[in-house]
Parts: structure tokens; sequence; C-alpha cells
């Protein structure tokens, strides 16, 4: 089980959704109404254009002018330690302690004007993750979940899975890993289009997927027992509660999607990483971040239409050179370069849109601890693959890095674009359990020039 960092904030950074249909039936069917989302995706709005996404989220907060936006002649106190590089796009440098990935520029776009306009971390969560910026009150350590539904959400309720056939049906159209993001909730689409959070760590000799696996005691033949004997115990249940809610009614449906989970041989070998050959995971690295991104490959592969992978921790407040160095840089390099190539020799890269990004970058100027702060302001978003044209710059910083100083974007554009990648039309409408509509994306603009 990988371990959950604390923050700067002294949170820990976690979702605290839980599905309120496993209450009623005990946690062993928490992924039941995980299900549902593959029920009925939503045909309104939808051209569906068969890209799939990765989100890569660096909780934290990447630092981007230590990596993919260098300012080699800004004063020292805020060039900082490394020294920029050239890609296989010329042109184009980054940070060298990026080596291998500055061999896979041609595949990535970046957006070097980002920015946006809050610096701490749940809040900036949410933004990034929802391309809405939170209302007043919001508390990610109190609110049961975020106030608007995450990218991976708005997938699987508009999209659903890529299925190819009914025996992977099974396959759940969003899914985070290791675990489920601080902001990657449904919030008002419901359990419906709630991740399938693994809550485990794929870098462990002993990886598996908890709900996917039955009690060691569990054989075949008495999970089939148990799932007759439920369906009896529903059949009793349903004449005796002729008023139940309609959740309750059809939870039968789901929960046998739950059971097909749990037996599904393209589910099984979806999260198999065994299969891989040892010389591809070595070339992701054995770590969690490498292993998380081969897991999101395999399952993309498998019919998966969003993952998001959240690494911690890159909150470098202290030592920020040292650490991003000696632990994060080491871990990253390999696992995205790896993620890129991998994706173009399987013929993948074209329908799959790969976001890389934290909630926000570092300030550019270093603080007494040799570290870097939180920074909203400006920031480098890599993305890549699924419609986006390689070997890009788009934007540009200060020479400071500290403001956009050309073609400006922010999480509502990167929110547009994606609907546009995926085919989604940002300009629908949600209904709020109190039937207010919201619009998909908030006034953003797509980002043409990266397509």
């Amino acid at each position: 089980m990988t371990t959950i960092p604390s923050f700067c904030d002294g949170l820990v950074r976690r979702d605290f959704l839980r599905l309120g249909v496993a209450g009623m039936f005990g946690s062993s069917l928490s992924l039941a109404s995980l299900m549902r989302a593959e029920a009925a995706p939503g045909a309104r709005g939808v051209k569906d254009t068969g890209v799939s996404v990765i989100y890569l989220f660096l909780k934290g907060g990447l630092s981007t002018i230590d990596t993919l936006d260098m300012k080699p002649n800004a004063p020292a106190e805020f060039r900082g330690d490394f020294h920029p590089i050239g890609t296989n796009v010329p042109g184009i440098e980054i940070g060298d302690a990026l080596p291998k990935l500055s061999q896979q520029m041609d595949k990535i776009c970046l957006l070097r004007g980002f920015g946006h306009k809050n610096s701490d971390h749940g809040p900036a969560d949410h933004y990034m993750l929802t391309g809405y910026f939170p209302t007043a009150g919001f508390n990610p350590s109190l609110t049961p979940n975020n106030q608007r539904p995450s990218f991976g959400s708005i997938i699987a309720k508009k999209l659903g899975g890529q299925a190819k056939d009914r025996a992977a049906s099974s396959i759940p159209p969003y899914v985070c890993l290791p675990q489920l993001s601080n902001s990657g909730g449904a919030a008002y689409l419901g359990a419906t289009c709630a991740p399938l959070s693994i809550d485990a760590d794929p870098a462990a000799p002993d990886f598996a997927v908890p709900d996917m696996v039955p009690p060691v005691n569990l054989s075949a033949g008495r999970l089939n027992n148990r799932r007759e004997l439920l369906r009896h115990v529903d059949q009793l249940q349903k004449s005796a509660e002729l008023d139940a809610n309609t959740r309750a009614k059809t939870v039968d449906v789901f929960r046998q999607k739950a059971f097909e989970l749990m037996t599904s041989p393209q589910a099984k070998a979806a999260f198999n990483l065994q299969a891989e050959p040892d010389k591809l995971r070595d070339e992701y690295g054995r770590g969690t971040l490498g292993q998380s991104c081969l897991m999101a490959r395999r399952l993309i592969e498998a019919g998966v239409r969003c993952v998001t992978v959240e690494h911690s921790n890159w909150d470098t407040h202290d030592n920020n050179f040292s650490v991003l160095r000696r632990d994060l840089l080491p871990q990253l390099d390999p696992a995205l370069a790896t993620l890129f190539r991998d994706l173009s020799d399987r013929g993948l890269l074209g329908k799959t849109l790969v976001i890389v990004t934290g909630e926000f970058g570092r300030t550019p100027r270093i603080n007494k601890n040799a570290g870097r702060d939180h920074w909203g302001p400006s920031f480098t978003v890599a993305l890549g693959g699924g419609g986006v044209k390689g070997g890009r710059v788009i934007g540009a910083s200060d020479d400071r890095a500290e403001r956009p100083a050309d073609k400006p974007h922010g999480p509502e554009d990167l929110a547009a674009t994606m609907c546009h990648l995926t085919g989604i039309d940002p300009k629908e409408e949600f209904l709020t359990p109190e039937g207010r509509p919201v619009k998909i994306v908030n006034d953003g603009k797509v980002i043409w020039e990266a397509l």
C-alpha cells in the first residue's frame, strides 16, 4: 500500500468520497455503483473521437522553472542549480535532469504561458482537475466531495468506456491510481461517474487491486453461490419493500457488474503488470510513478477511458534542488519518456491525450531554505498525443517565470481543449441535484495552436 504524505498545510491528501450505495449493502459492494457509469453514457453533446486521457497529476506542484521552462539568464536567486539541455526538437530546451524526456519532445507540446489565480493546495487541486475554481468555503479536508466533477467523471458520464466486446464491458471507464485524487471525484454527477480507485501501489511485489480480489478462502464456486443467495435476498427485499428508492431497486444490476469485474479475465489481465517484460518495466522505472504510468497504458489499452495518476510529494519548500535531482526527477524522467515512446510504438498515442501538470508551479524566487514555495500565476503544462501537435511551445513566461508574457492560458482552456479532443461539447450543461444548469466547461477556449 502506498504511503499518503501530508503537505505543508498539514492536511492528508485523500478524497473522502464514499459511495452511498456501499453503505446500504456493505463495503464489499463498493464497486457496484461504480459500474453504473458504463450503463448509460450520455450521448447528447458528444461526437466521440475515440480519444482517451491519461492525466499525470504531480501532487504538490512541479517546479517548472527547474524543468520545462528554464531561465538560465535570470538572477542567481531565481535560476537555481539546473541547466538547460537541447532536445530532439531544435530550439526547444528543458532541464538537464530530464535527459530521456528530452528525446521525446517531438511528441510533446509545452504550454509555457499557463497560470491561474490560486496558490493553495486544495483550491488549486480542484481548479486543475475540474476546470472550475471552487467557491467560497471550499475546504478539501472537510468537504466529502469536490464541488465540480473531475475531468475523469465528465468523461465517464459522457463517453463511458471503450469496451471492444461484451466480454470486456466489465472494464470501468475511469480509474485513479495509486489512489483517488483529492478532487478527482464526481461531485453532483454522483457515484455512477465516480472512479475506481486502486488504493494500492503498482510497484509493490504483491500488487493487487483490493476490490477485485475475493477473500483468499472464497472459491469461484462459493462466490457464485453467494451471488445466487444475494439474488434470492433481493427478491424477498423487493417484495417486502415496494417503496424502495430507485438506487436500491436497481442495485442488483450494478452488483452484477461488480461480480463481473471480480471474475472478468479481461479486467484481471488489464491490471496484471507481471505480464509486461522485465525490460520494459525497468525502462518505466520500478518505483510507484513508473509502474503507475505503465499501468495507465495497460488500462487505456484495455478500454478504460480516463486514467488519473497521482504522484506525491512535489511540495518542495525545503531543499528543492537536491530533492528534485535525487528523488523526484529520476522517477519522472524515465516514466514519462517511456510512456510517450511506448504509446507511440503501440500505435496508441494518436488516440491517447496525455496531460502532465501539478496543481501549480513553484516560486521563481528561491526561499531561505533553498526551496521554492507555491506559485499559481505562472507554470508550464505538458500535453501530448490525442490530436496534440508535438514538438511545439505555446506561449511564454516573462524573464523570471513570474507571469505569463505571451498567449496566457488557464484551467478553463485546458478543460475546453480536453473536451474538444475527446468529442464532448464544452458548452453542454449538467444539472445539479437542485436542478441548476452548470456548463461542462466554464467559458474556456480551445487551445487551437496546440492541435
